[in-house]
């Protein structure tokens, strides 16, 4: 009995330890798991916050555009998104190239907008409104659309503009340009003499690059001095005078930066006016026979 009795007591000593140790065990393993899992609960929080403030940024942009948004449309159920869901929007920079469903007119930019591309939509029209509010734009490439009109005051607050792409559309004339543009591309046009003013270039004292290939022009318009580059091939010019890039008064002038013109795809026979290249460093491209 005594034996018994010492057994008995001696189990169930060695089974209250063995519960109290797994007990400890486990408050141990559990403090540990905790403490583990801690820093990548942590990770995960800020992973959220900073895709919350890309989110912010990105939106800021394009959040306050100006009001202008009854000239800014596209066909369909996005008639009313802000442009930055449309397009592609970075600092300063917006690419609406080839927008699905289709742009029809020139969207409303974010304040502070300096590069716009919006190549390849279907815009038929600019108007004075467009661009009203964001003097900011240094840069405009339109090429690829429907425009056939724009409005004359399109483009006179761009104080700032330098280059600007009207190439592949159909324009019958062109508007008032901004004084400071160092490039203009209206390639690829339906543009006549009579829809391009005599001084339509004469102003822009800046201008280096000037494309007005493959119109309807039946003369050369007045070229500014700046210009180094002209292309003008494939249009319907027949005749060029001495005053078109000399001065028929100044036998010894020489125009001092134009060194690449363009003028083949054109019916007039350039050997045929010789002194209406003697100022030029070099001679047209064109046909001399």
């Amino acid at each position: 009995m005594g034996t018994r009795l010492r057994t008995l007591i001696c189990t169930f000593v060695f089974a209250s330890w063995v519960s109290l140790a797994s007990g400890t065990q486990y408050q141990q393993n559990s403090h540990h798991t905790k403490k583990d899992l801690l820093p990548k609960e942590q990770a995960h929080l800020i992973e959220a916050d900073l895709a919350a403030d890309n989110a912010k940024t990105n939106t800021l942009f394009l959040a306050d555009p100006p009001d202008n948004s009854s000239s800014s449309s596209v066909d369909g159920d996005t008639l009313d998104l802000p442009t930055c869901l449309l397009c592609v929007c970075l600092t300063g920079s917006v690419y609406c190239e080839e927008v699905d469903p289709d742009m029809t007119s020139v969207p409303a930019l974010p304040k502070e907008t300096a590069y716009l591309y919006a190549r390849y939509n279907k815009i038929k029209k600019i108007t004075a409104k467009d661009f009203g509010d964001i003097v900011t734009l240094k840069r405009i490439d339109l090429t690829g659309n429907l425009i056939s009109e724009i409005e004359d005051g399109a483009f006179v607050k761009l104080t700032l503009l330098e280059e600007l792409s009207l190439a592949e559309n159909q324009l019958v004339r062109l508007p008032i340009l901004p004084v400071k543009l160092t490039s203009f591309n209206a390639n690829h046009n339906n543009l006549k003499t009579k829809g391009v003013k005599a001084n339509a270039f004469k102003k822009l004292t800046k201008l280096r690059n000037l494309y007005l290939a493959h119109n309807q022009l039946e003369a050369v318009p007045v070229i500014p001095e700046s210009v180094v580059i002209l292309h003008i091939q494939n249009n319907n010019i027949s005749t060029v005078n001495t005053d078109t890039f000399c001065k028929s008064n100044d036998t010894y002038y020489i125009r001092p930066n134009m060194n690449e013109i363009r003028m083949d795809g054109n019916p007039v026979i350039l050997a045929q006016y010789p002194n209406s290249f003697t100022c030029l460093q070099s001679l047209p491209i064109g046909r001399y026979h």
